[in-house]
């Protein structure tokens, strides 16, 4: 990657501005013409005369899903490698993202070095190792909370709601069980 001549274009959507910052740096320090849009809303401006062939998206923009992000960045260029990053994992919005476009998904922490990696990785790989530990019951409640907390665009008051919970065990649930 480090060797393309062609000038190597990221767009990072991400609403938390010093891990922005952060990340723009780090991408800049590589070589990359980096911009930055903090969510939906400035995504058009950004992009205007501006076409990246990569994309680190976050998941939860202020309230709302990086889904919508990752389906726009797909549906205007297809080739994009758009890699989703999050600090609320699960297979539900994993599976999403990478219906919806994206080439990865990354749980929060990760780095430059993880969401080049990630770029890098694009094509799948049938010998992935996989996984001999059963699910449990908690990790299907977490799966499920994650699969309607996707549903309804992160909106915490419709999730608890469809899930017959009080809004507050939720919030406590998702305060507990955030992937660090």
């Amino acid at each position: 990657m480090t060797n393309d001549p062609t000038p190597r274009r990221l767009l990072i959507v991400e609403d938390d501005e010093a891990f922005a910052r952060t990340l723009i740096r780090s991408f800049e320090r590589r070589g990359y013409e980096v911009r930055h849009a903090a969510g939906p809303a400035e995504l058009e401006a950004v992009l205007d005369g501006f076409a990246p062939g990569y994309a680190v998206v976050d998941l939860k923009l202020g309230g709302g899903s990086g889904l919508t992000c990752v389906q726009a960045l797909h549906a205007r260029d297809p080739d994009m490698l758009i890699v989703v990053l999050t600090g609320y994992a699960s297979i539900a919005t994993a599976v999403e993202a990478i219906k919806l476009g994206a080439c990865h998904y990354l749980a929060k922490p990760s780095n430059t070095d993880d969401i080049e990696a990630a770029f890098g990785r694009a094509e799948g790989d049938a010998d992935v190792g996989l996984g001999q530990r059963p699910t449990s019951i908690k990790t299907l409640e977490w799966e499920r909370i994650h699969e309607v907390l996707a549903e309804t665009g992160f909106n915490v008051s419709e999730t608890a709601r469809r899930l017959g919970m009080h809004r507050r065990t939720l919030a406590r649930k998702l305060g507990k069980q955030q992937v660090k």
